[in-house]
């Protein structure tokens, strides 16, 4: 290992092979805490590439639960979190809509760390089985369209960092890579992200993983999802290359809103909120969740641009199919238990 050690305090790059043993011997507990608190700085301050974020996520996966084989076309809306904004759950609320426009959404995500309500926390107030086995997973997945992936339970090699990670309190190459080890192969991915600089690298890094387009986005001030508070960036990777792109609501055909007003103070209102949305009531958090979902379609490639994929999120809201997407899951989820 000292090798790759003096190459990251040196400021190089890792490869993606050189990543990938670097990974094992911290999953294996062969380096000692300061070892890895050491490197998880050096890796910071030095600039993450794709070929260690794929390297790193290419470990973790082997060490995730395994799912069953499908040969669904899957998509995942996760964002990294950590950008500090207390939004509503706006990738979950995005999630199904765009399952409700008929796309298979493998939708990954974790209770809140810097927000009042992460994923599975509103998710499981409205009555969603957070334990799902991997085969009552791929179940909702053919018959539903939408299942949650609670990650803690997919990913039990991240528990030998947690103490670590929070001893540190400042964000790592961990960070980033929450989205990115989906337990499925996906075939698409729209993800968010609060580190804006490594949009380009992070988008690379999809590609390597397998994805056929995604997007990566970060919205105005910082937050891992677009919003209306002014611009917002994002790199897509479409046709095996990486292109940026940014816009600002006015361009898109929506009113400019300060981030204010998509914050949320409980679980208890995400749900409301929720709610409110797929049940089609005009609002900033309407034309928030149209705005992701929009993105979204556009990732997945079922709408050739952004604007085309906002009017079909606001056609998947009015027409009911992402509300029932909803009530289709927590029914089937019942079900099963």
């Amino acid at each position: 290992m000292q090798p790759l050690f003096e190459k990251i305090y040196q400021q190089q790059s890792l490869t993606r092979e050189e990543m990938k043993q670097l990974a094992t011997a911290i999953f294996d507990e062969q380096l000692t805490d300061a070892q890895i608190s050491a490197l998880l700085i050096a890796l910071k301050l030095k600039g993450i590439t794709s070929n260690e974020l794929t390297g790193l996520a290419e470990v973790m996966q082997e060490r995730a639960q395994a799912m069953p084989q499908t040969s669904l076309a899957l998509m995942d809306n996760c964002g990294t979190g950590g950008d500090h904004s207390n939004s509503f759950n706006i990738s979950t609320t995005s999630a199904f809509v765009l399952a409700g426009g008929g796309i298979k959404m493998a939708k990954h995500g974790n209770r809140s760390v810097s927000s009042h309500a992460g994923s599975a926390d509103v998710l499981e107030l409205l009555g969603v089985h957070l334990q799902a086995t991997p085969n009552e997973i791929d179940f909702l997945l053919q018959e539903v369209g939408i299942a949650f992936l609670f990650a803690p339970a997919f990913h039990p090699a991240m528990k030998a960092v947690m103490p670590i990670r929070k001893q540190l309190a400042t964000p790592t190459i961990f960070n980033l890579i929450g989205p990115i080890i989906n337990p499925y192969r996906l075939a698409t991915q729209l993800m968010g992200t609060f580190a804006g600089e490594t949009l380009v690298e992070t988008a690379k890094t999809l590609g390597k993983l397998g994805r056929t387009r995604a997007i990566v986005v970060q919205g105005a001030g910082g937050m891992d999802e677009a919003n209306l508070a002014g611009t917002t960036q994002f790199a897509l990777f479409a046709d095996d290359q990486v292109t940026t792109h940014q816009f600002t609501p006015e361009e898109v055909g929506l009113p400019r809103v300060p981030l204010a007003a998509i914050q949320s103070e409980s679980v208890v209102q995400n749900r409301d909120i929720l709610l409110s949305v797929l049940q089609n009531e005009p609002s900033v958090y309407y034309d928030t969740v149209c705005l992701n979902a929009g993105l979204g379609f556009f990732a997945n490639g079922l709408t050739s641009d952004l604007l085309a994929g906002i009017r079909l999120a606001k056609e998947v809201i009015a027409s009911g199919a992402a509300f029932a997407a909803l009530q289709s899951l927590i029914t089937h989820q019942k079900e099963l238990n």
